[in-house]
């Protein structure tokens, strides 16, 4: 499998496109895409790996699924092209910054300067149908994402894992809690972000750490 990815990632992660799942999953997002649309465009899918190379990783955020709505999904969770209207979730993490650090609410809702200082933003799923949320779950992109979590967790010391809701809670479960710092707490959607999203600190928590371990803080 000839898998257009960061030549890092690539090399560790060869074993997975070898495997039956990923080729069944290669040829169902191959079809997906012919029949379009999918988003986000096919160069993006590996968007979050090609701009954090595996040993620059400091942070790791673990979303679900790619936003569904036209030029909104650029391959890293969360996260929404220059100029696109900011989805609700993304609205309720800037409040969070803005709450937990100071940091003004930005302009744009683009994530690529929080990729370019170290921080994975991992979908468990990395493609979805058109305003079909969820449409590729289940197809082997979790089996796919999970081997990444566990590369990092294994191969890497003191990593900070940013685990928003209990899908993601789960996804993380088994990460070694003496190696690495796990942050939990509620998804930052608006039916859970006043169940404990808000006031979680993670920003500064996961800076903190960092700082503790000699590397640099993220500007949030």
């Amino acid at each position: 499998m000839n898998v257009q990815i960061e030549e890092s990632w690539k090399a560790r992660l060869q074993p997975e496109f070898e495997k039956d799942y990923f080729r069944t999953l290669t040829e169902f997002v191959r079809q997906e895409y012919a029949h379009g649309p999918v988003y986000p465009l096919g160069k993006l899918i590996f968007n979050a790996f090609n701009l954090c190379p595996f040993d620059k990783v400091k942070v790791v955020i673990i979303g679900q699924d790619p936003y569904h709505g036209p030029g909104q999904a650029h391959g890293l969770c969360f996260s929404v092209n220059d100029g696109i209207p900011f989805p609700p979730s993304l609205v309720n993490i800037f409040k969070e910054i803005k709450d937990d650090i100071g940091t003004d609410i930005p302009a744009t809702g683009n994530l690529t300067r929080w990729a370019q200082q170290g921080v994975l933003l991992l979908n468990a799923t990395l493609t979805v149908r058109a305003h079909q949320a969820g449409s590729h779950q289940n197809r082997g992109w979790e089996t796919f994402t999970d081997a990444v979590i566990r590369l990092l967790a294994e191969q890497r010391e003191h990593l900070v894992f940013i685990l928003w809701g209990a899908y993601a809670q789960r996804k993380g479960a088994f990460i070694d809690r003496s190696r690495h710092l796990v942050l939990t707490s509620a998804h930052p959607s608006p039916l859970s972000a006043y169940h404990g999203f808000f006031g979680n600190h993670h920003f500064s928590q996961a800076n903190t750490y960092l700082r503790g371990h000699g590397e640099a803080e993220i500007v949030w």
